[in-house]
């Protein structure tokens, strides 16, 4: 892939660069603001389910039923019930919360590639805009279908991945039209810290939702705000610079200037090559190890700051979302770190990425770690688990964007197969993790502890002492 490697050559733009435009009311950071608000909306509505389902299931047939002799002891002086228990209770065991936490993956791992296809064909305005409109209507639709049963839920969720699927190779296939490249860092770190910031707002806003009105008003309000984003998002959005209403002259021409030896001009996608190569595979490597973890916090947190450290309502909802608004700060000033290093500092773009993934992987590694041996020490729980989650936003500038970087025409494609193989740690590590504490039997309370997260914490590390920095194997590995 040629264009690959006159990228990787010549990431820092050696040859004489076009004037900057401001950022202030640009066309690009509106649009890195306004998908901002979009992933913010996304994962508000992929992570509700998270905390509503603790107040769905009747409390006698929760995961606390398994793990009574080995949870930590309260440690409030008094734990209020909700005020209004006017929602519907469902009998779901274990295993069927596991398998409802993990079902939205089996709709979402569907669609990535084929979005990624999609969108470099069709735009990724179209796709990303009714990817989330069709996750919205999903969601009001959540009540219903808990009331129906639970296959019906389960199919909902997995109907809600369909569409989640193609809005992150759809927003990689607009940033290839969209962002100059030393601005990569930048405007991609703005537009999808909006996940982390929509995971920080809804866990706790989820909580007070079930709190004082009911667990069905978290699907509708969230649904709603989806509908509403879609409007504004067909109105204001375009594809591209050169289509865009309200765009200026000035940058215009700095952002097309400075993608004219970026993107290919084949027509065909290069799959085979594509396939062959090795820095995309060890993209992947990365991008699974890091989600196996990632996934299983983001379903599984609210059900242990519940069950294990035994939080009240609205504690969990505050205290689940506290690792997300550290990853969401890291993510903005890593970003902005980055493209400082790279532009001001003449770092390497090899280099920056190297280091960025390194701090995102090796750091939320032994801090979790840690943190299954610290028993029922809850500030240190929430700490531990807080700057893990924090240090992971390194990644968004490491090798989240690579793929821009190595064929910056077919990045959205290459997004959609690495993160097909990093939906896999979202559909079975609430399975696994649901099946490994579904009866503690351990006698001491350390054991219990982050005990849900134990095994994927292995696995994740056994994957990271093995890719994405070894040799050869390197996805950032200079082919100059």
């Amino acid at each position: 892939m040629e264009p690959e490697e006159r990228e990787d050559r010549t990431p820092l733009l050696k040859e004489p660069q076009p004037d900057t435009v401001p950022a202030c009311c640009s066309a690009r950071y509106n649009l890195a603001l306004l998908a901002c608000f979009g992933f913010f909306l996304l994962y508000a509505l992929r992570v509700n389910l998270s905390v509503a389902l603790v107040d769905m299931v009747e409390p006698n047939t929760s995961l606390a039923k398994n793990t009574t002799s080995n949870v930590c002891p309260e440690h409030s002086s008094a734990i209020n019930a909700p005020r209004n228990t006017t929602g519907q209770k469902y009998s779901w065991d274990a295993d069927t919360q596991g398998w409802i936490l993990g079902s939205f993956f089996y709709g979402y791992i569907i669609t990535q590639i084929p979005g990624g296809y999609l969108a470099s064909k069709i735009g990724g305005k179209l796709l990303l805009g009714f990817g989330i409109f069709g996750t919205s209507v999903f969601t009001l639709l959540t009540p219903l279908a808990a009331n129906l049963g639970v296959g019906y839920l389960i199919a909902v969720r997995a109907l809600e991945g369909l569409g989640e699927g193609v809005t992150f190779p759809a927003m990689h296939s607009m940033w290839s039209s969209w962002a100059p490249p030393l601005e990569r860092s930048k405007l991609l770190s703005i537009s999808y810290a909006g996940a982390q910031l929509g995971t920080v707002v809804s866990l706790p806003l989820s909580g007070l939702i079930c709190y004082y009105m009911n667990w069905v008003y978290v699907f509708y309000i969230f649904g709603a705000l989806g509908v509403l984003w879609w409007f504004f998002w067909m109105f204001l959005v375009s594809d591209t610079p050169e289509t865009h209403r309200s765009i200026s002259h000035a940058e215009r021409e700095y952002i097309l200037s400075s993608l004219k030896d970026q993107l290919s001009t084949q027509k065909s996608v290069p799959w085979r090559p594509m396939l062959e190569s090795l820095p995309l595979w060890a993209i992947v490597v990365a991008h699974f190890s890091y989600n196996w973890t990632f996934y299983t916090l983001l379903t599984l947190l609210p059900t242990y700051m519940k069950e294990i450290l035994r939080f009240d309502a609205q504690e969990n909802g505050f205290l689940s979302a506290l690792p997300y608004f550290g990853c969401w700060l890291c993510i903005i000033l890593s970003g902005q770190i980055a493209d400082y290093l790279r532009e001001k500092q003449n770092f390497s773009t090899v280099c920056v990425r190297k280091c960025f993934t390194l701090i995102g992987m090796i750091g939320p590694a032994v801090f979790l770690v840690a943190g299954g041996f610290i028993g029922c020490n809850y500030a240190l729980a929430v700490a531990f688990v807080t700057i893990s989650t924090t240090l992971g936003g390194f990644c968004t500038s490491g090798y989240s964007i690579n793929h821009l970087d190595i064929a910056p025409s077919y990045a959205g494609i290459l997004l959609g197969i690495t993160n097909s193989f990093a939906t896999i740690p979202g559909m079975v590590g609430p399975v696994i993790a649901k099946n490994l504490t579904h009866n503690v039997r351990s006698t001491r309370v350390r054991n219990c502890a982050l005990c849900s997260m134990k095994i994927p914490l292995i696995r994740m590390s056994t994957w990271n002492e093995g890719s994405p920095f070894k040799n050869r194997f390197h996805p950032f590995q200079s082919r100059s």
